[in-house]
């Protein structure tokens, strides 16, 4: 069975105290949501969650919001913060596209981006996530000092990702094309359930770091 089709798991979602539901309306008040003025990291699309539900552990000086389109696939997440509560931990459902429409300009701090869909048709390039169309959205909801991380394993997508930093108006601070050969670069690094099934089987990690010049 399809994670995406799962019986129940857009009730389930829809019935989470884990879940915002109302996202649009917390545009330029995430600070309040979680009662302190931490700085706030974002995932978008952050599939079962490991990777966000591991940082929020490791810093809880951070707000950290967890984005998923699909409810199946966010249900995963929900469970596992049911076994563990953790407060500066929130997830959405929705559809990235939307970003601008959640969070007010320079309110994110930080953005993830781990292992996306990398859409390889030519005709959707606009879609994938590292695209210049959704940078230009990064862009607005970034503070004036923030950046962004991608990893993918995907050679194509990630040549793609840093082609398209020059057009958008983006600089690299980090690119590296063997992550896990980088004793500096992996430090700290928390590793997404994709990351540990390729990179176990010798699959180099693609990742850069990239900020815009303001």
């Amino acid at each position: 069975m399809r994670l995406r089709n799962i019986t129940g798991s857009r009730e389930a979602i829809a019935a989470s105290d884990y879940v915002v539901h109302e996202e649009r309306a917390c545009r330029g008040k995430w600070s309040g949501i979680f009662g302190n003025r931490h700085p706030i990291h974002i995932e978008i699309g952050m599939g079962k969650g490991k990777f966000i539900y591991a940082m929020a552990r490791l810093h809880p000086e951070i707000n950290y919001i967890g984005i998923e389109k699909y409810s199946s696939v966010l249900l995963r997440a929900v469970q596992k913060m049911e076994e563990e509560e953790l407060p500066n931990l929130k997830f959405i459902r929705m559809d990235a596209e939307e970003i601008t429409e959640v969070f007010a300009p320079g309110e994110v701090n930080r953005i993830y981006l781990n292992f996306s869909d990398p859409w390889p048709k030519d005709r959707h390039a606009k879609r994938r996530l590292p695209s210049r169309q959704f940078l230009t959205r990064y862009d607005e909801i970034l503070e004036v000092q923030g950046q962004l991380e991608f990893k993918t394993d995907n050679r194509e997508l990630f040549d793609f990702a840093v082609e398209e930093l020059a057009p958008a108006g983006w600089k690299a601070r980090v690119i590296t094309y063997d992550l896990h050969g980088d004793r500096a670069l992996m430090e700290g690094n928390v590793m997404t359930e994709y990351e540990e099934k390729f990179s176990a089987i010798g699959n180099p990690i693609y990742k850069y770091i990239i900020y815009r010049e303001k």
